[in-house]
């Protein structure tokens, strides 16, 4: 891999192609030049190649570097000006790996194959399970209806109980569900009890492609979901991409293996964690979907929320979140059936993009929404195992505090990443910044960042051949650093003292309410102290003050003092009024 001097990575999107072109310039790695093409998976062309070649043609026009030779991409290079070393390729066109999860208890085993099937890039179709509620001839309906490309079959301890999976294989072969693409025998993968695993393939072998990996909850303690991952992505390329039109021809061409868009961001969020040894959090808003990412304390987890977007689901989002809870962020007056009419309007010409102030502030309060309810499912799948037996403080076992709480930790968490295009393409920065703190609500001292052009899929799968690389361009390409925000936990009365900053030989006091910048700029840091007041908590417990190197970005250090959590005004004018104060406060026009 040190010999490698030129890299070209494709993403293929739903509706479009992305190429980047990365080449090393003196001891790092550097983003040269991107180009994109409408993705050709679907009639008339038929075929995903045309696309990646149309998206390389545009870097070839802006660097002057032949990259086609015969019809294919030219690896490896011959010169400066002739192809490259390496051609990486991830996809999520023809609606990406969509797949169903059957497990025995749904709060357990269900969600461990969850968790597997989620990190692995997938979309849940759905969850079934003996104990879900549903009777047996609903879930055989579910089962035919859907389609999925892949079934990942799990439950049961090692050395457990059989009755229930062989139960479970039973509703597969009384359904028979046909994969969405060809027509060559259901992909199932077996990850449960080992004992069983003799019925399994008595029972499905020769029904369907059966592969039979390691089981994902050995223990009720622990959980093993990398095999599984791993034959999901194996079963991924052999059957989603063999069927869909042109993939089998890409995969001649590229260098590694393909890898679905969703799996390849969680690759680079793993390894950014990694290299940094930090907590992050990531999240990409599309127009259909919002993914959200995140790695506590080495922990890798993944959700998708599937009806929630800006465009196609927008109208879900709306639906999910309530008018009021959309309307509560407008700083202008508004009638209901107004942004009903709006939202709908979006919906139905989903490529259309604000026109006015006030269309944008209402597609950026949907958009606050969306991240915070995708945020919410997240942290409800982010959990330690079920099931397990934990020894617990007096004081937990008198707060009932069950096992399996959430994960995620908002004070611990060190940087949060935005991407898609509400965020990726807002036209201030600070906008991105304040609907990222709205919706998430970071706590302590937290580094705001967003992705400068979605290339992160692309570094996804260049990270799991060349890490170094991927790490470079990533830091210095991708990532726009809009500023830390310093986040005070607590209730407090407006106008009254909140949080203290100490740096630079200066003493600035934020009072309960505020939102202020502190101007530092990309590459600035300074050491403060930061000193909260009796009621609050920065990271050391209620009152205490901690140390903290505070670094800048585009936007600059903010503090934000309207407590956590984070409560609106309930009258109507008083709040539109705040709105208004904060979005001057961060430098954004008001309407």
């Amino acid at each position: 891999m040190a010999e490698v001097r030129s890299i070209l990575a494709t993403d293929c999107g739903s509706t479009t192609t992305k190429a980047i072109l990365i080449e090393k310039r003196g001891e790092e790695y550097r983003l040269v030049n991107r180009g994109e093409a409408p993705t050709t998976v679907e009639a008339p062309f038929d075929d995903v190649t045309i696309g990646v070649l149309n998206a390389t043609r545009e870097l070839e026009d802006l660097t002057g570097r032949k990259l086609i030779q015969d019809g294919k991409i030219l690896t490896p290079q011959l010169d400066e000006k002739h192809g490259v070393d390496l051609y990486l390729s991830t996809s999520s066109a023809g609606g990406g790996l969509q797949m169903m999860v059957m497990g025995v208890v749904r709060q357990m085993s269900a969600e461990s194959a969850q968790r597997a099937a989620l990190g692995a890039g997938a979309i849940i179709m759905d969850v079934i399970a003996i104990d879900d509620g549903r009777k047996d001839y609903q879930k055989i309906q579910r089962l035919r209806e859907l389609r999925p490309d892949i079934v990942l079959l799990s439950g049961g301890t090692d050395g457990g109980t059989i009755t229930h999976l062989v139960e479970l294989g039973e509703l597969l072969i009384a359904a028979d569900p046909r994969p969405r693409f060809g027509t060559m025998n259901l992909p199932v993968i077996f990850a449960g009890n080992k004992d069983a695993r003799e019925e399994i393939q008595h029972l499905l072998g020769e029904r369907f492609d059966l592969r039979i990996v390691d089981n994902l909850r050995p223990d009720l303690d622990r959980e093993n979901l990398g095999p599984a991952r791993e034959a999901i992505h194996e079963l991924f390329l052999e059957h989603v991409m063999q069927q869909a039109p042109g993939y089998s021809k890409l995969m001649t061409w590229t260098s590694a293996d393909i890898m679905s868009t969703p799996n390849a961001v969680g690759k680079i969020m793993v390894t950014i964690a990694e290299q940094r040894g930090i907590n992050i959090l990531g999240v990409d808003i599309g127009g259909a979907t919002t993914d959200v990412f995140s790695v506590f304390d080495g922990n890798y987890t993944r959700t998708v929320s599937a009806n929630l977007g800006m465009s196609y689901s927008i109208c879900n989002v709306m639906l999910e979140a309530g008018i009021p809870n959309i309307y509560r962020w407008l700083p202008f007056d508004i009638e209901e059936y107004e942004v009903r009419n709006r939202l709908r309007n979006k919906m139905i010409r989903p490529t259309t993009i604000p026109q006015t102030y006030e269309d944008l502030l209402l597609e950026q309060a949907v958009a606050r929404e969306a991240l915070r309810l995708a945020f919410i499912h997240h942290k409800q799948l982010a959990r330690g195992l079920k099931g397990v037996q934990q020894q617990r403080t007096i004081g937990e076992a008198l707060e009932q505090t069950e096992t399996g709480r959430t994960l995620v930790n908002m004070m611990k968490l060190n940087m949060i990443v935005g991407s898609g295009g509400v965020l990726s393409h807002a036209p201030k920065r600070a906008q991105s910044a304040l609907m990222m703190m709205d919706a998430y609500q970071p706590e302590g001292v937290t580094m705001l960042a967003v992705d400068s052009i979605f290339m992160m899929p692309q570094l996804g799968v260049l990270s799991t051949v060349h890490p170094e690389a991927a790490a470079q361009v990533f830091d210095r390409d991708c990532l726009i650093r809009l500023g830390a925000c310093v986040a005070p936990v607590g209730q407090g009365k407006e106008g009254e003292p909140c949080v203290t900053v100490e740096y630079n030989g200066k003493s600035e006091t934020f009072r309960y309410g505020e939102l202020r910048v502190l101007p530092l700029g990309v590459g600035e840091t300074i050491e403060a102290t930061i000193r909260p007041a009796r009621n609050f908590d920065v990271g050391a417990g209620k009152g205490k003050p901690i140390e903290a190197t505070l670094e800048g970005g585009v936007v600059g250090v903010v503090v934000d003092a309207r407590g956590r959590p984070l409560d609106l005004p309930p009258h109507s004018v008083v709040r539109r009024r705040k709105l208004i104060e904060w979005l001057s406060a961060l430098g954004l026009p008001t309407p």
